[in-house]
């Protein structure tokens, strides 16, 4: 889920007459990416039958979303403010479609990667048009109904992604199969791009500076030298040049912090906002952010092919357990804001214990098991609370962060923190699977319980973070 945040435009005299329309069009449009982040979990492991797809292509599909989505993320949000959103919306929504239906039409594991890199690159334009264009459309309590309308989808998404997934996987519509949870998105996007060119206005920030393109393809290239030995490594024997691209992938990310900080003002736009990132508080929320992501995308990425491919579950049976998860969720997601606004870091704290309590639980179960293997309800209790575990830390995270941000530095943070959300998500698709998949052959439940430490230390060490972060959050209209 992205939670990019755009500067705060100035009043507008009279109301857009069609915002309203125009805010459903575009949340059927974010629909496709809040709905594509898990959706296509589930249906991973008929995937790699399919197409007999290796190890580590089952990580790209993951990964190579999740990596467009970071490295353009950023881009795609200042170029939105400078030459107009509803332009780069449309051009997102439909790059999306035809990026999903290149997905549909995938006849090789490298073509369906290769799709799914656009789609992650074409939701990153769409996404940050979206919650802009509602901060300018909106005002007063109108735009906290609008933001209110976007958190409600957002959740649904969450919830139904894993069982959507399982269930058009099964049902085999016109015998497409898997393909069926990419193509469903085709009549969508052809939809909301045909209603979009009539009901979506053009907006922009008057005040928005020149992108930094050059930037922009040093931090693509930087986060994907990073992911890509960790997903290949393993395979070929974690070679040198696989440690020399992690190492340049590193430098190239701090080094163009470093440029960044020591430059002389341009009318370019920086990429890392540097004085946030002198704060305590937002580097480590940052890290927060990133490590949940990591082994949130981990946990399910294996969770999915050990419950398919080791216990034998359909994938409507594997979507329908972790409805479990959304469950926990949906019982502390409501009370989260308000309680963070009381008690800040605290709720963050519990929260990650609780997703590491929950984790830890799904562990104890699956090691316990029996030959014959795990049931259902033995896992339902372990889901539900990291579930629970999963409202508390997730949905105040920004508010609390932004609480020791300057308001002029908002927009700019929150942009990081999706950013961070999408790479700390490829990953933990990287290291977790390169776990999983190289304890494999010694058995499915095997290689699960070896992973599931990696999963676990991620959310200890959020939970750790969290008390550097500030006592209390800010209120949400102050924020």
């Amino acid at each position: 889920m992205s939670t990019t945040l755009a500067a705060t435009a100035p009043p507008v005299s009279e109301p857009h007459p069609r915002r309203w329309a125009a805010a459903v069009v575009m949340m059927v449009a974010a629909l496709m990416d809040l709905l594509d982040v898990t959706i296509v979990n589930v249906a991973i492991p008929s995937v790699g039958r399919d197409l007999h797809a290796s190890q580590s292509a089952l990580q790209w599909l993951v990964s190579a979303y999740l990596l467009g989505f970071a490295a353009t993320l950023i881009l795609a949000g200042h170029l939105g403010d400078r030459i107009g959103r509803r332009f780069l919306f449309l051009a997102g929504t439909a790059g999306f479609g035809l990026a999903s239906l290149g997905c549909g039409l995938a006849q090789s594991p490298g073509q369906l990667i290769a799709a799914r890199a656009v789609q992650g690159v074409a939701a990153a334009v769409l996404m940050p048009q979206v919650l802009g264009s509602f901060r300018t459309l909106f005002q007063g309590k109108e735009r906290g109904a609008a933001f209110g309308m976007y958190g409600a989808v957002a959740g649904f998404a969450s919830a139904v992604g894993l069982l959507l997934g399982g269930v058009l996987t099964d049902a085999d519509l016109f015998g497409w199969g898997w393909r069926s949870v990419f193509l469903v998105n085709v009549p969508i996007a052809a939809a909301t791009l045909a209603a979009g060119f009539v009901l979506v206005p053009s907006t922009r920030e008057r005040s928005a500076g020149r992108p930094d393109v050059l930037g922009s393809a040093l931090l693509a290239g930087g986060l994907v030298a990073i992911v890509l030995p960790l997903v290949q490594g393993r395979g070929n024997g974690w070679p040198l040049w696989g440690w020399i691209c992690l190492a340049a992938g590193v430098l190239a990310v701090g080094g163009l912090g470093v440029y960044e900080a020591r430059r002389h003002p341009s009318v370019t736009v920086p990429l890392l906002p540097v004085r946030a990132f002198r704060l305590p508080a937002f580097s480590v929320g940052v890290l927060v952010q990133l490590l949940f992501s990591v082994g949130m995308q981990g946990f399910f990425l294996v969770f999915a092919i050990w419950l398919q491919g080791g216990e034998g579950y359909t994938p409507t049976q594997a979507g329908v357990l972790t409805v479990a998860f959304s469950a926990g969720s949906f019982l502390t997601a409501p009370a989260a804001d308000g309680l963070a606004v009381k008690f800040g870091r605290l709720v963050l704290g519990l929260g990650a214990l609780l997703m590491a309590g929950g984790f830890g639980w799904i562990w104890a179960a699956v090691a316990d098991s029996s030959a014959a293997g795990t049931g259902a309800w033995p896992l339902v209790p372990g889901l539900a609370l990291a579930g629970a575990g999963l409202g508390f830390l997730v949905v105040p995270l920004v508010n609390v962060v932004l609480s020791a941000v300057p308001g002029e530095l908002a927009g700019a943070a929150s942009g990081i923190f999706s950013t961070a959300q999408q790479f700390g998500g490829a990953l933990g698709a990287a290291v977790i699977g390169s776990v999983f998949f190289g304890r494999a052959s010694h058995g499915l439940t095997d290689a699960l319980t070896s992973a599931m430490p990696w999963v676990l230390a991620g959310f200890v060490l959020c939970a750790g973070l969290c008390a550097v972060l500030p006592r209390s959050a800010v209120a949400e209209h102050e924020a």
